[in-house]
């Protein structure tokens, strides 16, 4: 905005008037408040599994996970230092369960995933329900409902969080419970949802069998039957030029995303396969579940290997590379914007 020197000593001057009223002027800042496309704070970032791990696991000797309440370590993205952020409106951290641990029982108005990345046998229990976890298996903590975790097994349970913690933040609508006991009463033997849910059907409504919630039936989606249908997708379709092969996990109760705030899906990229460029709105975190790659936003190349993390922000182009059959999980705030009828993208 171009003034001449009068105008503008003149409008700092009324500016300064009225500052103690807690008065500002929209012209000065519209610009940034309206901008013209998507403009994130959050940078590109790749964290890599192992060195990650290793500093997990020094942490794992150090505090356990019931004096932590939840033994993680956050993955904070560069451009949103102090905010506990991987993109404005998500969080990830990597979580730690030693050999005979519980993580205390409690629920929160936050909701979360769990995608296991390392170990077998552990469990995640959703009021009283244990879904026993596997690499690569993904498990639901929807917000307001009780989970504990436990580890029964005799090694190490690592598994990557996804909340919607910042969204949460910016409504300052969060509540938080902890339960009397370490951990919740057994309500139904491990798997029961999965049985009842699992299969594209569900118990008939009114039903003394129909037990979980309306809204959010089903909150375990193992890599036992992801990856087949992956797979069986890959030999029947053909590839997406800007996706590859790529399936979204679904709530069974209505089709859409697996949280209100939250979605999430995998993908399959042959070797040699490149995708065309892609923008989208939402702030996207992936995580490496087979192969190698490369992936190129806004032109900088990003190595993937195995179990290694990377977010991409709003609107920045993104192109993937596979060197080998590449496999990719991944959740973003899709399921909130296109709520909020802000989701857009662009392919090239």
């Amino acid at each position: 905005m171009v003034l001449a020197n009068d105008q503008r000593a003149q409008l700092e001057a009324l500016y300064a008037e009225m500052l103690p009223e807690h008065l500002t002027p929209l012209w000065e800042s519209l610009a940034e408040l309206v901008r013209p496309q998507p403009r994130s704070p959050a940078r590109v970032q790749r964290w890599s599994y192992d060195v990650a791990r290793g500093y997990l696991l020094r942490a794992g000797d150090l505090i356990s996970a019931e004096q932590a309440e939840r033994r993680v370590l956050i993955l904070e993205n560069a451009g949103l230092a102090g905010q506990s952020a991987i993109v404005p409106s998500l969080y990830a951290g990597l979580q730690l369960i030693l050999p005979g641990e519980i993580a205390p029982s409690h629920r929160h108005s936050q909701c979360a995933l769990r995608f296991v990345l390392e170990g077998d046998g552990a469990f995640t229990a959703l009021d009283g329900e244990k879904a026993i976890m596997r690499p690569f298996d993904l498990v639901l903590t929807p917000g307001g409902q009780w989970h504990d975790h436990g580890n029964p097994s005799d090694q190490p349970m690592i598994w990557l969080d996804g909340l919607d913690i910042p969204t949460v933040r910016h409504f300052d609508a969060s509540f938080a419970e902890h339960l009397s006991e370490k951990a919740h009463k057994e309500t139904a033997p491990p798997g029961d949802t999965l049985a009842r849910y699992g299969h594209n059907m569900r118990p008939m409504r009114g039903s003394t069998a129909d037990r979980r919630p309306v809204h959010q039936p089903l909150f375990h989606y193992p890599y036992a039957q992801w990856r087949p249908a992956l797979d069986a997708m890959a030999r029947s379709a053909e590839v997406d030029p800007h996706l590859g092969h790529a399936l979204e996990f679904l709530n069974p109760a209505d089709g859409g995303a697996i949280m209100p705030t939250i979605s999430a899906h995998v993908r399959l990229l042959p070797a040699g396969f490149e995708t065309r460029p892609r923008r989208s709105t939402d702030g996207t975190v992936f995580v490496v579940v087979e192969g190698t790659g490369t992936a190129r936003v806004e032109g900088q190349d990003i190595a993937l290997g195995p179990r290694d993390i990377m977010v991409v922000p709003s609107w920045h182009e993104l192109v993937l590379l596979a060197a080998t059959d590449l496999v990719l999980f991944a959740y973003s705030d899709k399921a909130a914007q296109e709520k909020l009828n802000l989701y857009k993208e662009m392919n090239e």
